[in-house]
This record gives structure tokens, sequence and C-alpha cells, in this order.
């Protein structure tokens, strides 16, 4: 559900089977983008997926739709209230899909996610062509891990959504859950299983070891820098800039301008949050959700920092990453498999500078080609 407001705390997400009866349009002049999408007849009506995408149209994959929802808005055609003086949001709409099959069969199918939708914007779906968007959920990527799911760190198993391993083709048509049952059902169960069975000559390590010690001191020393700090920033104003920096230059369209920007905003946004963020309450006695938040919003500086990074240097476009200088006369993605055809995976150094390094990705059985949902 599009974004109402500056104040507004967090997005709706409706789900994407949506896709499966809806069908998406635009008016196809700018000038009818205020006026309610009922009164706008069927010939000025931009159905853009059905228009570029014949043979899929609708269904194509979500960076595919994602991305034409972009453009529709940035072209001035998006509908729905302005922020920042754009119109974020396409219609979706269930007037065929409603007469085809019936009402009952659409509530049948969509019922509760109509009901949240009309509860949240106060239009009833049924009668009214949806306002959609897309929104930033998931991110692509995660930490490294070997054939046995295990990370850098002996004994830290990464599994699902937070590791690498599949991603990428388990978002572009499907879900993350396949990742998830496959890692917890009949990857983990063994490697773990052959991990712990060599516990018992683990070292013996207690709250004296050098390792133990460091460690907490670190985090302690980590505490007390963000304690001390008393500025006049919340942790929430930081985490909201983070988030319009990433959404606007490192999000469904990139640019090697734009990434370079962003990256000297984050470093700067990243020097002002241990100069003047403000953290209420105590480190010691209480559960303080604020220090915590802290601490993630602070993972969070670097790792966008490192996501931005990571797109400047990949100059190509492959899957949910986009770069506006590699597209094809069309505007689809125009993949160079000669020079990137491997797995980045980025270490950080003592200096905290991160280090690349290429796992190529070698393919068997299977003919690299170019997508397409012409």
């Amino acid at each position: 559900i599009p974004q109402h407001g500056d104040q507004q705390s967090k997005l709706t997400l409706m789900s994407e089977s949506l896709r499966n009866d809806g069908r998406i349009w635009v008016p196809k002049k700018a000038e009818d983008a205020k006026k309610d999408p009922r009164e706008i007849p069927e010939e000025d009506r931009d159905y853009y997926l059905e228009r570029i995408y014949p043979s899929f149209g609708n269904l194509v994959p979500r960076d595919i739709a994602s991305r034409q929802a972009k453009n529709m808005c940035d072209e001035g055609r998006g509908v729905g209230p302005e922020i920042n003086g754009v119109a974020r949001g396409v219609y979706l709409d269930f007037a065929d899909a409603i007469e085809r099959m019936g009402k009952d069969a659409v509530s049948a199918k969509y019922g509760n996610l109509f009901d949240m939708y009309e509860r949240i914007t106060g239009d009833d779906p049924y009668e009214v062509p949806m306002r959609i968007y897309p929104a930033v959920h998931y991110t692509m990527g995660g930490l490294w891990v070997d054939y046995d799911l295990q990370s850098n760190l002996p004994g830290l198993f990464v599994a699902g959504e937070a590791n690498f391993s599949d991603h990428g083709a388990n978002r572009l048509g499907a879900s993350a859950l396949m990742q998830g049952l496959s890692d917890g059902y009949f990857v983990l169960p063994n490697t773990i299983n052959d991990y712990l069975a060599d516990a018992f000559n683990f070292d013996k390590i207690d709250e004296n070891t050098p390792e133990v010690k460091e460690a907490l001191q670190s985090t302690q020393g980590r505490i007390d820098r963000l304690m001390s700090i008393e500025g006049n920033r919340s942790v929430d104003s930081f985490h909201k800039e983070l988030g319009h920096i990433m959404w606007e230059y490192c999000g469904m369209e990139r640019t090697e301008e734009g990434l370079k920007k962003a990256i000297g905003m984050i470093r700067e946004l990243r020097a002002e949050f241990y100069e003047n963020v403000r953290i209420p309450g105590k480190s010691i006695g209480e559960m303080n959700q604020s220090l915590e938040k802290a601490g993630r919003v602070a993972d969070f500086l670097e790792l966008g920092e490192l996501m931005c990074i990571d797109a400047l240097h990949r100059e190509e476009s492959c899957g949910g990453h986009f770069r506006a200088e590699s597209q094809t006369p069309e505007g689809e993605a125009l993949r160079h498999d000669d020079e990137f055809t491997y797995v980045a995976a980025w270490e950080f150094g003592a200096d905290g500078a991160p280090t690349l390094h290429k796992e190529d990705l070698i393919y068997n059985n299977i003919e690299l080609k170019q997508r397409s949902y012409k």
C-alpha cells in the first residue's frame, strides 16, 4: 500500500498473489492521474505490464514489475497522494476478475487482503481499484557460508534468508520459503550433527579465557561509547534517514553518480551518529530497547555503505540489481557474464575497509541466457 505521508511509521505489504487476477494500470495521460479511477474510460488506461511484456503480462517477476511501476510514477502518471512532489502508486484493478469469476469467487481467494486494504485506506477494492507501489522488505545477499551452511566463524551456522547461497533465484520468481525449508529440513540436521559430534574435543573455556575477556571488554566498550554521546537526535531519525538514502540511490535503479553520492552521505551520517545520537535510559539494570536499536542502526550504517560499494563495483544489470548505465535499448537489464560471473563476498579487515573475494560461478548443465519476458 503506497506511502501516504512523511510521518508514516511503516508500509503494509499486500501479497503478490493479487497479481494472479488483478490488472495493473495507470492513466495514459498525466492529467488524468488525479481523477477518480472509475471515471477514466478503458481507452485512456495503460495496462503497461500487458503492453510491454505481452507473454507474461501482470505475472512478470517482481523486480520487473517494481521497476516499471517506478518508471510510470517517474513519468508523472503515478496515482494517489504526492510524497516530495511525486505520486507513488499504480492501480491494481479487479473489475475484470469480478466480472469473469464473480465477487464470491474473488472474495474466497483474496477476501482477507481486501478487508485489510479497506481498513487501512477506507476504499472498497471490490468497487475501486487498489493503489499499490513497491516496498523494500527483503535484501538479496547475506552472510557467506560454505556448503555445510557454516560461516567463516567456526560453529556459527547461517540458515534461510540470512545467508547468501540461493539469493536472487528464490526471490525474483518464488519466495524465501524454499531456502528456509531446504536448509532446515535437509542440510542443517546433517551438518550441525557432524559439527557437534566433535564437541567433546572443543577447547574448554571460562570467563577468564583471554578471548572471552576481550569479547566482553569490546562489547562493553561499544555500549559505553554509545551511551556517552548524549546527543540531540533519536536513533529512529538516523534509521529513517539511512532508509531514504538507500531507497533513493541503492533501490530499484542505481547509477554510478547516485551510488557515489550515497556512500558519501552514509559516511557523513555515520559520523554524525557517533557525535549526536541520543539514547535514553540506562545500560545496566534494565532492558533498554533504544540501546538495542542503536546497536542495530550502527550495523545498518556499515551494511548500507557496503551495499552501495558492492552495487558500484558490479557494473552490470542482473537479477534485482539494475544499473541504469547497463540496459538494453528497450530498457531491460543488460548482463556482462564475461566480467561478473562470480559471487562477490566482502570481508571487513582490521582497518575497517571491505575486501572483495570472488567466488567463480561455474555452470556445467545450464546455459546462461539473458532474461526476456516480452
